[in-house]
């Protein structure tokens, strides 16, 4: 499966992070859902995760975090 690379600001500095279609789905919804920017969204997910784990794990656990509540 092919991975979509997207590049944003993050914390004043360039970065990009790659993700499966799927997730990038699920996270482009809820930034039109909640009417707020990508480099927002990927900032919070950014500040609570735990350094030690690569930004876009943290990202899919998010992702899959929404999904179960939205089935709750």
């Amino acid at each position: 499966m092919a991975l979509l690379k997207r590049s944003l600001t993050l914390h004043g500095h360039r970065t990009s992070l790659a993700l499966e279609p799927e997730f990038w789905e699920v996270v482009d919804e809820k930034t039109q859902a909640e009417r707020r920017s990508l480099a927002g969204l990927i900032a919070e997910i950014d500040d609570n995760r735990d350094p030690e784990d690569p930004l876009s794990s943290a990202v899919r656990v998010w992702v899959l975090k929404q999904i179960r509540s939205a089935m709750d």
